[in-house]
């Protein structure tokens, strides 16, 4: 190792744990050498040595499952490569059920890898017991057979990164720590360290469970809490092989490989221990915590009932080291929106190792060519806003989050943990009105009225509710809380021209007029879909979703360069009610002195409503005739209740799902993301002719696949998203998004295709096909008739 500091570095990396030496082995792959990776102990030191070192590719998104299909690609090469052992051994993985649940869930996992080009076999108890013979399966229902799937050694892959990345000239530095971040007009500047200062343009934040304490050095949101993370490695056991397949029994929160002929037996419980609430202690090098077996008897139960021969079998070792985990289980990448320079890449939920490759290969991308090159919104850092770095509501949730890698994965599962948070100034008016919540962004939001359900995959108890919010929207009218929506207000003089750069449709409309854009990256593909409403001459309203308040900000912020505008977040200054619905327009006379007859899609106007002066804005993402307002949020209680007082139905976002999927209206990140164009997603009339904006070159190329609308012929079959498309039993796509129809009596979807000229498909529900139509045209009212009456 180089052991004196440079005075400067194009690149600094914070962190020689696996992610930090990935990071810089693909920067220097890509040409990028003058770099500098700082450990303030020893390579691998932190929470690498002691991970498990499972690599199992797939993923809940197909990029996230490039991402670690990447990982095992590099990993098989890396040996020949650097002359390092990695460890690594393409040894398959059997995941196994003990409920008939959870055997939907494998089916339904099958199918979705399949789907990525993964190879996936659904197995009997008794083939599962094949493929693991030392497995008790007289309590099984069966499994799912992975053999792409492997294992590696964790601090040999480090070594070996590492090693990639010196030949190529990136200098690695250990025993030195970082004790403060420079940062000078929101821009990275600065390090300084133990051994002296280190000046940077760019500082990658890889610092494990350190990132949040890094981070805030420079006021940097990093969203992840430590919690104590367990397993054992057994003595040898009769039966294990060195070839033994990574075994996981979910359903007993457990896992099991392959180790000197023992087993490491390790999981991950439902109710997790966190840990480090005063700060982690320096130094904490290749450090493992008090043996806890209270907390790791869960698993050990579950364990010893699936595999009999741990009941007479020693303990060789108790590992007990801590991992960050993130507030929703997925790791953090990207540039920090609050300082420019600043990238992230940690809070890796005990998934370091089969994510770190591919995770290290996408930033670096993003680091060189200045923003991302795939779909990385999954992981994107900025799909958390500052309300995140609150550590007694981290602790919180990361009791819940570590047990999420085994918890059952229902269709619309709802974290628990850490609620209520970020409330409508009518909350109470709800949940007195028997709302069931939901939450998205941290905002509790309606998800629909009436009792609580249980989860499930068949169609859910509270359809009918459900079906009843739809009716009355589609018959009457409805009410719907939309607070949570991200705003922002974008002034001065050169704001037409911002928007007219980033947004595909023409902006430069009259006062008053509200135009449905999308912002495009350089490939052509959506970075977000939003409404952007002038409501001065030089001033707009802009209105996205309630996820992409910190994305969408960031976004807008660097397409304003040196123009003369400036951008604000008003998200907590209105509370937004939707009414929609056929007599949307006869209810709101009730309560409002202002022309609704001569009021046109598409515009917006301040009117009066009860005592209060409100923004009406007429759009709709349910299909029918309806308004928007945006209301101050200090009139908000008493406006929702003059609304109320006219008797009109209420109803949450379950029911705004299932009407926008009837209409054929696509969702950011399902239908729309980075590598979707308008013209694969049907949306060319929102791109100006003239083009003009960015991405336009590349917008409205021939599409290879499209968006299309799903109807299933069956009534009785129930749909959630992730399904499989198949024509004459091949793939030629997915489902994006689905919902019962109780406007058309069957499931209806969204999903892409390669070939809109089948008409028709069938749909993969957990094994079971069922025929559908698929079309161009909404199966609700094509031409629109409904919203511009």
């Amino acid at each position: 190792m180089i052991k004196a500091l440079p005075s400067r570095a194009q690149v600094v990396i914070i962190g020689g744990g696996i992610v930090g030496c990935s990071v810089a082995y693909h920067l220097a792959e890509l040409g990028w050498t003058d770099v500098v990776v700082l450990e303030q102990g020893q390579l691998s030191c932190g929470t690498t040595w002691h991970a498990a070192g499972l690599v199992g590719q797939l993923r809940s998104t197909e990029s996230m499952t490039k991402l670690i299909q990447y990982s095992t690609d590099l990993y098989g090469r890396l040996e020949a490569e650097t002359g390092f052992g990695t460890g690594w051994k393409r040894c398959g993985s059997v995941s196994v059920a003990r409920t008939p649940e959870r055997m939907t869930q494998l089916r339904r996992t099958a199918a979705q890898a399949r789907n990525y080009g993964i190879t996936a076999e659904i197995i009997t108890p008794a083939e599962a017991g094949e493929l693991w013979p030392v497995m008790r399966t007289d309590d099984l229902v069966g499994g799912v057979w992975l053999p792409g799937d492997g294992k590696a050694n964790p601090s040999d892959l480090t070594q070996a990164l590492a090693r990639g990345a010196q030949r190529r000239g990136v200098q690695v530095l250990e025993r030195i720590r970082v004790t403060g971040v420079s940062v000078v007009d929101g821009r990275v500047r600065k390090i300084a360290t133990t051994e002296g200062d280190i000046e940077t343009e760019i500082l990658v934040n890889c610092a494990g469970q350190w990132a949040k304490q890094l981070g805030r050095m420079a006021g940097v949101t990093v969203p992840l809490h430590s919690a104590e993370h367990f397993y054992v490695v057994t003595e040898q056991i009769e039966g294990v092989r060195p070839d033994l397949p990574v075994m996981r029994d979910p359903d007993g929160y457990a896992y099991f490989k392959e180790e000197v002929g023992g087993l490491v037996v390790g999981g991950f419980e439902p109710d997790a221990k966190p840990w480090g609430m005063d700060g982690i202690p320096h130094p904490f090098e290749f450090q493992l915590l008090e043996e806890d077996w209270d907390q790791f008897s869960i698993i050990m139960e579950n364990a010893v009932q699936r595999v009999p021969a741990l009941e007479t079998t020693g303990v060789r070792m108790f590992y007990n080291g801590p991992e960050s985990f993130t507030p929703d289980n997925m790791f953090l990448l990207g540039e920090a929106p609050e300082v420019a320079g600043y990238f992230v890449a940690a809070g890796f939920n005990s998934a370091g190792i089969a994510s770190a490759g591919g995770a290290g290969k996408a930033l670096a991308e993003w680091i060189v060519n200045g923003s991302p090159t795939t779909d990385l919104w999954p992981a994107d850092l900025r799909r958390f806003a500052r309300w995140a770095d609150n550590d007694t509501w981290l602790r919180d949730r990361v009791t819940e989050t570590l047990g999420l890698h085994y918890a059952m994965s229902w269709p619309n599962k709802e974290l628990e943990t850490a609620r209520p948070l970020r409330r409508s100034p009518v909350h109470h008016l709800l949940e007195a009105g028997g709302a069931c919540f939901g939450s998205k962004m941290g905002w509790e939001r309606v998800n629909y009225f009436g009792v609580p359900q249980p989860y499930t995959f068949a169609r859910p108890g509270w359809q009918e509710q459900v079906n009843a919010e739809v009716n009355a929207c589609r018959t009457g009218a409805a009410l719907f809380d939309q607070t949570s929506f991200s705003k922002f207000t974008l002034k001065g003089p050169e704001s037409v021209d911002v928007l007219q750069w980033l947004c595909t449709a023409d902006v430069d409309v009259e006062v008053g007029r509200v135009v449905y854009t999308g912002l495009l990256n350089e490939r052509g593909g959506y970075e977000s879909d939003l409404t952007v409403t002038r409501v001065a001459h030089d001033e707009y309203l802009i209105v996205t979703g309630s996820a992409q308040t910190t994305r969408d900000f960031d976004h807008i912020s660097k397409g304003i360069g040196d123009r003369r505008a400036a951008l604000v977040d008003v998200t907590g200054a209105y509370a937004v009610f939707g009414i929609m619905g056929p007599e949307s327009r006869n209810i709101l006379k009730k309560v409002s002195k202002a022309d609704f007859d001569d009021f046109p899609f598409g515009t917006s106007r301040l009117i009066d409503l009860g005592y209060a002066t409100v923004r009406a804005t007429r759009v709709t993402y349910v299909g029918e005739l309806g308004w928007e307002l945006y209301v101050p949020a200090e009139f908000a209680v008493t406006v929702y209740e003059t609304l109320r007082g006219t008797g009109v139905a209420e109803a949450g976002y379950y029911a705004i799902e299932a009407m926008r999927i009837e209409k054929g209206y696509r969702a950011w990140s399902r239908e729309l993301g980075p590598e979707v164009t308008p013209a694969e997603a049907g949306l060319r009339f929102t791109c100006r002719k003239s083009g003009g904006f960015r991405g336009a070159d590349k917008a409205l190329e021939p599409p290879s696949r499209r968006v299309v609308s799903i109807v299933l012929d069956d009534p009785d079959a129930h749909l959630w998203g992730g399904e499989s498309l198949l024509a004459d039993g091949a793939p030629v796509g997915y489902v994006t998004s689905a919902a019962y129809s109780p406007t058309l009596g069957r499931a209806v979807a969204l999903g892409f295709v390669s070939d809109v000229s089948l008409g028709k498909c069938d749909v993969d529900v957990a094994g079971e096909l069922y025929s559908a139509q698929i079309s161009l045209k909404a199966p609700y009212d094509p031409t629109s008739a409904r919203v511009k009456a």
